[in-house]
């Protein structure tokens, strides 16, 4: 079985391994130049028909306190599990030096139909999920760029349950995906959690 230590020599794979989720951070600021870069790598993302129906929010300073008090806010409004993570989110939001949010605009399932000769209600579901596929690739090529450079991040998944509202704080209502990412450096040294090993997850069909 292949082990992290034989991609010690490969950069990209190195990232990959490294990469797990920060929850808190340093005050360390994270240098503009650095965010152009995550933001180019993820932008570098496979899109359906290359239509980038995505979009980047930087959050600093006011703006991002005022997302952590929104979510911190509302978390009491979910049963104990889900107000645990929220709170955690929130935190992790109020903690670091910057937030970058992704959203899908919307735009594929808007004019997907001119791409392809799909009508109804299987015309939405298709592209939806294509949007859906792009914009999550877009996150996980940010996740690694960061890694690259040394900067910790967390994707905040539980935000999902409350998509809608951190959607129009955002100022993003029309797309069907969401994904909040604090961004800094690690406050101590972690490591992520054991993976299953890849070959207990795998068919091969002949």
């Amino acid at each position: 079985m292949s082990s992290p230590a034989d991609f010690a020599e490969n950069e990209t794979l190195r990232s990959i391994h490294h990469r797990h989720s920060i929850r808190m951070f340093t005050d360390q600021e994270v240098r503009d130049e650095d965010i152009r870069t995550i933001l180019d790598a993820a932008n570098c993302a496979p899109s359906a028909h290359n239509q980038q129906s995505w979009r980047f929010l930087i959050l600093r300073d006011e703006r991002k306190h005022a997302l952590a008090e929104l979510v911190s806010h509302r978390a009491v409004d979910f049963p104990r599990s889900a107000s645990i993570l929220m709170r955690m989110a929130a935190r992790s939001i109020q903690g670091a030096p910057v937030v970058v949010a992704v959203a899908n605009t919307g735009e594929l399932i808007r004019n997907g139909a001119e791409l392809f000769r799909v009508d109804g209600e299987l015309a939405f579901d298709f592209f939806r999920t294509m949007e859906i596929q792009s914009s999550a690739a877009a996150v996980e090529n940010l996740l690694l760029a960061a890694t690259s450079l040394g900067i910790g991040s967390v994707w905040l998944g539980i935000l999902f349950l409350m998509k809608r509202e951190v959607l129009e704080f955002l100022g993003e209502p029309a797309g069907e995906f969401m994904a909040v990412v604090p961004l800094g450096y690690p406050a101590k040294t972690t490591e992520g959690p054991k993976k299953r090993p890849w070959e207990t997850l795998v068919r091969t069909l002949k």
